[in-house]
């Protein structure tokens, strides 16, 4: 059978049992079948419910469906499945799954059935990738078929085998590997779950056994079901969300004044002057907090911390580097390393320069390795040349995902 075009309109016509069909709205409802063990994965924990891409698989599954239906019922353990979807608008209570895959969708049809939806799409809770124009291609194949699945053509050469050597060659055309969701008028397929047929592997195959039609749309490669631990692999590699270098630099002055403790890149060095400012006047911690939030297009240090705030006076400026660090988290992004170069005549930072990166890669909770502490001098030239001031400054390269905006002050 030939693949539908996925383009075709999104909203099918439903017949209302009477004969009559309409384009009114559609009531869709989903069942999300998440009562399986998994046993082909491992002993661990049930497939549906690992992480990954910062999600359970589970929750993966559910957020694609939750954009195309209005109910969701989830069928399997209650506290698993609960704990996985929370906050989850669309949720009904969650069914106990049954003894079979069958048992566990005909439980799903049922708690819906006095919902009356129009449509059903039954899906796997262990498929958590649903490309964007799978549903809307079911939706359109309902208009002539009470019912449609995903399917891919099979591309490898099919081998049937005997005690281990092959027995012939089976024809590959026409063959097609089954995806969910799958898609269904919701009467049709109570229908033939109520009609005592039993075996069956997907629903789809119910309504053929009742002798009804059910297109086929085009599948993806990527709706692949975690079923094996590689598969894992692979999952996790197609939800990556791509991260994108940026680089921000950093720059620093504050003036020596008597009477004041020498703090720099957070740690605290004997001198007989100290660095004056609103806070600490740490100013190689301030360098490198200016380039992280400039590699992350969020302003400078006076924009999160201004120094007209009372609160900021005296204040530690670890606490400003740990806010830097925070940001690139929440933007979901990693730091790759940091450069901060102090430029004095005095004090010598050598003798300290290891302490100051174990010190920085506390608050940045990252690893040493990745953080450099140098220092340079103008050759007596200028205010750091004179030892009126110390100036610093930082360069920083981050990983972040391209499709998450900047935020405003927080």
């Amino acid at each position: 059978m030939a693949l539908r075009d996925p383009t075709a309109p999104p909203n099918p016509v439903i017949d209302d049992g009477t004969g009559r069909r309409h384009h009114s709205p559609m009531r869709i409802a989903a069942i999300l079948v998440a009562a399986g063990s998994g046993t082909r994965f491992g002993p661990e924990t049930p497939k549906q419910f690992l992480t990954v891409a910062g999600k359970p698989v589970i929750r993966h599954a559910a957020d694609a469906l939750a954009a195309h239906v209005s109910l969701l019922q989830p069928v399997g353990d209650a506290g698993a499945i609960g704990a996985a979807l929370t906050g989850l608008p669309c949720c009904l209570p969650v069914v106990p799954g049954g003894l079979t895959r069958q048992d566990s969708v005909r439980a799903g049809l049922e708690a819906l059935a006095p919902h009356r939806p129009d449509v059903v799409l039954v899906h796997d809770a262990a498929r958590p990738v649903i490309p964007a124009d799978t549903i809307p291609a079911l939706l359109a194949a309902l208009n002539t078929e009470p019912g449609a699945i995903p399917a891919v053509p099979v591309a490898d050469t099919l081998k049937r085998a005997i005690h281990g050597t092959i027995a012939e060659t089976v024809p590959r055309t026409g063959l097609f590997r089954a995806q969910t969701p799958q898609a269904f008028r919701f009467a049709a397929l109570l229908a033939a779950h109520r009609s005592g047929l039993t075996g069956a592997t997907d629903d789809a195959s119910l309504l053929e056994a009742a002798g009804q039609t059910v297109a086929l749309v085009p599948g993806s490669d990527d709706n692949i079901k975690l079923t094996y631990p590689e598969d894992l692999i692979r999952l996790e590699r197609i939800m990556a969300v791509p991260l994108i270098p940026r680089v921000g630099t950093g720059f620093d002055v504050h003036v020596l004044q008597a009477g004041r403790p020498l703090l720099l890149c957070g740690v605290r060095v004997p001198h007989d002057k100290g660095l004056a400012g609103h806070s600490d006047a740490d100013v190689g911690i301030h360098a490198l907090c200016d380039a992280i939030y400039g590699a992350l297009a969020e302003g400078d240090i006076g924009r999160h911390f201004p120094p007209s705030e009372a609160a900021w006076k005296d204040a530690d400026s670890a606490r400003f580097l740990i806010h830097a660090a925070g940001r690139i988290a929440a933007r979901g992004g990693r730091l790759v390393n940091a450069d901060v170069t102090l430029i004095c005549e005095q004090p010598k930072i050598a003798p300290h320069a290891a302490a100051m990166i174990e010190r920085l890669a506390e608050l940045l909770g990252a690893g040493p390795a990745c953080i450099s502490v140098k220092a340079t001098t103008t050759e007596r030239l200028g205010f750091t040349g004179r030892g009126e001031g110390i100036a610093a400054q930082a360069v920083v390269s981050i990983l972040v995902p391209d499709n998450v905006p900047p935020s405003p002050r927080d």
